[in-house]
């Protein structure tokens, strides 16, 4: 019965997407709600990239505090299960800070690495500026942020679709 389940929940969410995704009926309230709904589904069952995606939907178009809240909780789960976005997602919200969770420079630091090391590029770039400038409590040291810049490049290379052979020069 789990994979029966499971089954279902991938489903859903690959139906959810390709809604999102769609042309027709682009402003259509009942496409939208039922999209979200799908999502929402998902992320209740740990799908971790619904829960990615729908806790960032919740936490910054969430219309009460207590939406804003289930998506941060959202994003972190998906960030603690290893998706990339929620990741940097976690680091953004720690940067800023929010009601529910207070501005962490080094908290935001380790999700930024985090999510640079795992190939996402503004969160390289983020750990690039923070090095070059002194932000989130780090000290201006010109090496990593040559380091995390060069990481970032690599991750827009491999984005935009460039042999990976390119990446080694």
């Amino acid at each position: 019965m789990q994979q029966v389940s499971s089954l279902r929940i991938r489903l859903e969410y690959r139906l959810a997407a390709q809604l999102l995704h769609a042309r027709w009926m682009t402003r259509s309230p009942g496409k939208h709600r039922l999209t979200m709904r799908l999502f929402q589904r998902c992320a209740e069952a740990g799908h971790t990239a619904a829960l990615s995606f729908y806790g960032h939907m919740l936490f910054h178009r969430g219309n009460s505090p207590q939406d804003k809240a289930k998506g941060a909780r959202y994003v972190f789960q998906a960030a603690y299960a290893g998706d990339v976005h929620a990741q940097y997602q976690a680091g953004r919200i720690y940067e800023f800070g929010c009601a529910q969770y207070a501005r962490r420079e080094e908290k935001a630091v380790t999700w930024y690495a985090r999510a640079a090391e795992a190939g996402h590029g503004l969160a390289a770039e983020r750990m690039a500026e923070a090095y070059r400038h002194a932000h989130l409590g780090l000290p201006v040291d010109s090496r990593r942020a040559a380091q995390w810049a060069a990481l970032a490049e690599r991750a827009q290379r491999s984005e935009a679709g460039e042999p990976i052979a390119s990446l080694t020069h």
